[in-house]
C-alpha cells in the first residue's frame, strides 16, 4: 500500500469531487488527486466500476477517505443533491472536477428527445449547478478549485456532433467569465479542453488509439490529468490545450471549410448507434 504522494501538505484531509469518475479520464483524475493528498468524492452512474475505482485507490494510497455515490448526473436535481450531501455532513470540497460527459455521432434530427436532454443537462444544466452551489462555498472559504471538461472541438461546429460541440462549447464560454467572477476571491476556474484522448468515450478500435498516440495525435489521458492538475494547482492559466498540435492548429480548426465538415460527417457515419 503506498502513502499519499502529498506535494502540499495543506492538501492533506481535503476534498476533492470528481464527477464520471468510473472511467477513462475521471480515474485518472481520482487517482492522481488522491496522490496529491485529496480525501475524494467520486460520482458516475456506472456502480460496479464506481466501487471498483474507490477500491483500487484505498488500497493504493493509505490514509485517503474514498466516498462513491452512484448517481445519474443528467437529472434536473443531480447537482443540488450532491450539494446537499456534502452540506450536511460538514464535507468542504475544495477541488470540483467537472468531467462526466457523454459523446456520440448522430444528426439532431436522428437524436430522440431523451438522449438531447441528457447530453444539454449533463454538460450545460448540471456543471453549471454544480459550479453555481460549491463555487459559492469556494467564494466564501477565499480559496479552492474548479476544472471543467470542454474539448477542442468547442472552437468550430462540427455536423454529426453538434450537440457535443455547442454544449462543450457553452462550458467553454461559462467557464472563462465564472473563473473572472471568482478571480479576486482566492479561487481558481480552470477549462481543459483536449483534442481526442486514447479512452473509449469516442469508441474508437484499440489498435487505431494506439496508432493516434504513436503519431501523436491522440493523448494519453493519465498524461493529460496529470498536466492538467500542474496547470490549475501552480499556474494561473484560463484554458489548458493539450498537446502541440493541438493547440498549433487551433486556428485551423477554426477554420475549416464546410466540405471538409460534410467529409468527415460521411467518414463518421458508421460510428453511429
Amino acid at each position: 500500500m503506498k502513502k499519499s504522494k502529498i506535494m502540499d501538505g495543506s492538501r492533506a484531509g481535503k476534498t476533492a469531487l470528481v464527477t464520471g469518475a468510473s472511467s477513462g479520464m475521471g480515474v485518472h483524475y481520482a487517482t492522481q488527486l488522491a496522490s496529491y493528498g485529496y480525501n475524494l468524492i467520486l460520482v458516475s452512474n456506472q456502480d460496479i466500476q464506481l466501487k471498483e475505482v474507490a477500491e483500487s485507490i484505498k488500497e493504493q494510497y493509505n490514509g485517503i477517505e474514498v466516498t462513491s455515490i452512484c448517481k445519474d448526473l443528467s437529472g434536473s436535481g443531480a447537482a443540488q443533491e450532491l450539494f446537499d450531501f456534502c452540506n450536511e455532513r460538514g464535507i468542504e470540497v475544495e477541488v470540483l472536477v467537472n468531467n462526466a460527459g457523454i459523446f456520440f455521432f448522430n444528426d439532431i434530427i436522428d437524436c430522440s428527445i431523451e438522449r438531447i436532454a441528457t447530453i444539454v443537462n449533463l454538460h450545460v444544466y448540471t456543471v453549471t449547478m454544480l459550479c453555481r452551489l460549491f463555487g459559492e462555498k469556494m467564494r466564501e472559504r477565499r480559496r479552492g478549485y474548479i476544472l471543467n471538461m470542454s474539448s477542442i472541438s468547442a472552437h468550430t461546429p462540427f455536423c454529426g456532433i453538434s450537440l457535443y460541440t455547442a454544449t462543450k462549447s457553452y462550458i467553454r464560454t461559462m467557464s472563462k467569465a465564472f473563473r473572472l467572477e471568482l478571480k479576486e476571491f482566492g479561487v481558481h476556474v480552470m477549462t481543459v479542453s483536449p483534442g481526442a484522448v486514447a479512452t473509449d468515450l469516442y469508441r474508437l478500435p484499440k489498435n487505431l488509439q494506439k496508432l493516434g498516440v504513436n503519431i501523436g495525435v491522440i493523448y494519453r489521458p493519465e498524461k493529460l490529468v496529470k498536466n492538467a492538475l500542474k496547470k490549475l494547482f501552480y499556474t494561473n492559466k484560463k484554458e489548458y490545450i493539450p498537446g502541440c498540435i493541438n493547440r498549433l492548429f487551433k486556428p485551423v480548426y477554426a477554420s475549416l471549410p464546410e466540405w471538409f465538415k460534410m467529409w468527415a460527417r460521411k467518414k463518421t457515419a458508421c460510428l453511429k448507434k
